[in-house]
C-alpha cells in the first residue's frame, strides 16, 4: 500500500468546494483546509505510485480552481 500526502494550493475562496470534490476521488482517504503555504491537504491510499500520480496529476489537477500541487509520498 503507499501513502501520499498531497499540498494543494486553491484559488481564493475555492478550498470548500475543492476539499469537497478531492473526498470524493477514489483512493483519497481524507482532505483537510489548513493555514499555511498550502489550502488544503489531502491523504490518499493506493495500491501503487502509478496510482498517485493518476490522482494528483490527472484528478485533483483537473479540478477547476486548483492552482498547484506538491505530492510527498510516506517512506513508512
Amino acid at each position: 500500500m503507499v501513502t501520499a500526502f498531497i499540498m494543494i494550493k486553491a484559488n481564493t475562496g475555492e478550498a470548500d468546494r475543492l476539499r469537497d470534490s478531492i473526498e470524493t476521488i477514489e483512493g483519497v482517504e481524507s482532505a483537510h483546509i489548513v493555514a499555511g503555504d498550502v489550502d488544503i491537504i489531502a491523504k490518499a491510499q493506493v495500491e501503487t505510485p502509478a496510482a498517485v500520480k493518476e490522482i494528483a496529476a490527472t484528478q485533483i489537477q483537473g479540478i477547476n480552481g486548483v492552482e498547484d500541487t506538491q505530492t510527498y509520498i510516506a517512506m513508512d
